[in-house]
């Protein structure tokens, strides 16, 4: 029986790889779990520099697997961990990616749009997908949705079941970049690396700063910001950042 979450480390990039390509990458309970896991180890490791979840075979995930939805116990088996995971992820001081290819649809959708960017071949298609089986989502969709699109069009994609396809989701603001399908692989990996090549801690204090704000008012929002520019400050690599400005020369981050 093959692995249901494949991770590889490349350099501070950690890849998360969902595998069950068979159902379509749909999660049991034993991917829940994998995902939490790995995703548990990743808060004190200080080397780590991006993480990128990616899916393997013809679909990014197509929700979860409805052959274990046997009541709503077997459901909480795989939702809990999945939450666990998201939210770990969220607060995480790394930026998370999402490599969309093929179907996201449910819980996969509500996934990709977790992730801080998304990147996603052409042949994507989005589906939330969930008041076909009569519930409502999971694994973040409401919350992401909403901040990502702006009320009226989460409720449009949700309520009227829409489909949306790469193009589609892109200019809705769900993805940051869209490439042909066999470029999927060297696109992710290359915004992967320049994720990685940036200055760690003020990529995460920007990330944690972003996905702070709408919960503050302006001033808090400035005293936020001020306290972790000074943190930053204190760094080496704002010491490179501002050398190799003045220096005219590329920064070379150490990630310190």
């Amino acid at each position: 029986m093959s692995e249901p979450l494949l991770v590889q480390r490349e350099g501070g990039i950690a890849w998360l790889r969902f595998n069950r390509p068979e159902r379509l990458n749909a999660i049991d309970a034993a991917m829940a779990l994998a995902f939490r896991d790995a995703v548990r180890a990743l808060p004190g490791d200080t080397t780590l520099r991006c993480v990128v979840l990616a899916g393997e075979g013809r679909a990014f995930m197509a929700g979860g697997d409805i052959t274990a939805f046997g009541n709503a116990d077997a459901i909480a088996t795989i939702m809990d961990p999945m939450h666990e995971a998201l939210a770990l992820l969220a607060a995480l001081p790394v930026p998370v990616l999402a490599s969309v290819q093929g179907a996201a649809a449910g819980g996969g959708m509500s996934i990709a749009l977790a992730a801080d960017l998304a990147i996603a071949a052409d042949n994507a298609k989005f589906n939330l997908a969930y008041l076909r089986l009569g519930t409502s989502p999971d694994c973040g969709g409401s919350w992401n949705l909403a901040r990502l699109v702006g009320l009226r069009r989460a409720m449009g994609i949700a309520l009227l079941e829409e489909v949306l396809d790469a193009p589609a989701a892109l200019a809705a603001g769900l993805l940051n970049k869209v490439v042909p399908a066999a470029e999927l692989a060297e696109a992710t990996a290359a915004m992967a690396r320049k994720l990685a090549a940036g200055p760690r801690e003020a990529s995460g204090r920007t990330k944690l700063l972003l996905r702070a704000a709408a919960g503050r008012d302006l001033p808090a929002q400035l005293d936020a910001e001020r306290e972790n520019f000074l943190a930053c400050a204190g760094t080496a690599d704002f010491a490179e950042g501002v050398g190799a400005f003045l220096g005219r020369r590329t920064p070379d981050f150490p990630g310190r």
